[in-house]
This record gives C-alpha cells, structure tokens and sequence, in this order.
C-alpha cells in the first residue's frame, strides 16, 4: 500500500501536517511528532469524509513527508498558510472531481454537525470558544472570502444569505481540470481545497467536542 504523501508546515510554536491528496486531512502539533501523530489520531474520522465522498481511503497506509515548508504567523495563530511546491501540479479531471466530491462531502458532514448541536457549546480546551452560530456565522464568512481566492467575484449579500451560491460556484472551480496556477487566482485548485475543507472540518470536530 503506497505512504499518504505528507507536507510540514513549521512555525514557532506549531507545526501542521497535512496530507496532500487528501483535502480536510490536516492536524496540528507543537512539533513534528505531535503533528504527525494527531494526523494518525485523525484518520479513522476523515474515512468518514472519503466515505461519503465515495473515495477509497487507505485506513492502514504510512505516511512520507515530501516537504517541509517554514511557517509564518498565521501557522503560530492556529491556521495552514503556506503552499507546498506539490500544489501547484496540474488536477487533471478525474483528480479534480475527487477532491470537489471530498469538500462537498467536508461540508456536508459540517451542515450535519451543526443540525445535530446545542445552541451553547462546552468551552474549549481553555475556557473559550464561539457558540454553534457563531461558529456557522464565521464559516460563511470564510467561506466567500475563499471564494475571491479562487478568482471568483461574489456580491457582498451573498456572504449573508447565499451560502448554497457560494459552495456551488466554488465546487465549479475545483472540479473543473486545471493547469496549475492561473494569474486571476491567488490559490491553485488544489490548495484552495485543501484549506477549505480543513476549516470546515476543523469546525465541525470542534463542535462534535465540544458537544
């Protein structure tokens, strides 16, 4: 069975790993161990995600670290910033619709999650944390600013009420086939699915934690 192709991102104070092909599928750490390991820690529960995406996961694989990227001060805030050197590759049209399948499965999973919650949430790890609307609230709001990153020029009004607008537009451009990175993209398809399906997934665990 081939290694899950892995890429650091390495700050100050944390370390991310995330695995390449597999969009949402990104934990954090005080270093390089620990990062790795709450990636392992998080497998079981992104089969889940590939499950409902209908893509084959590889629950027994090891995994390669391919790259290691410096972090910056987004990585130290709690959030992946940097593009590795293998974002940048071609998404042919098959790999295109399977990464589109897996974050709209990531959302899905989400909307479920926040169906399923409590108005009031446990406090976090450290006695903090936004309640499920405002956790709902701030993802919509990610979410259309994700979507200029991709190029895409969305009115104002939709970042309140057109959420549904704003994934399809969204889930357009990633599963369309795509050269690498284009000049009226700040992201190339296959980070921009990377770092939506991580926030969005990142929430949803969040909620099912503190739940």
């Amino acid at each position: 069975m081939t290694d899950t192709e892995v890429v650091l991102e390495i700050g100050h104070r944390r370390t991310f790993a995330r695995a390449l092909d597999w969009p949402g599928w990104c934990r954090a750490g005080r270093d390089e161990r620990a990062a790795l390991d709450a990636l392992d820690a998080a497998r079981l529960r992104y089969r889940a995600v590939a499950d409902r995406a209908g893509v084959r996961f590889p629950v027994r694989a090891g995994v390669l670290v391919v790259e290691r990227l410096p972090g910056d001060g987004t990585t130290d805030f709690g959030a992946p910033g940097r593009m590795a050197e293998a974002d940048a590759r071609p998404t042919p049209a098959a790999e295109a619709r399977r990464l589109a399948a897996l974050v709209s499965a990531a959302w899905e999973i989400f909307d479920e999650t926040v169906a399923k919650a409590p108005d009031a949430l446990r406090p976090g790890p450290r006695g903090g944390g936004r309640d499920r609307d405002a956790i709902t609230a701030h993802v919509r709001e990610a979410e259309w600013s994700y979507a200029r990153k991709l190029g895409l020029r969305l009115p104002a009004s939709t970042m309140e009420d057109g959420q549904e607008a704003t994934r399809a537009v969204i889930l357009e451009v990633l599963g369309a086939p795509s050269e690498g990175p284009s000049g009226d993209r700040a992201w190339p398809v296959r980070y921009a699915a990377a770092r939506i399906a991580w926030h969005v997934l990142d929430h949803a665990w969040e909620i099912e934690d503190r739940t």
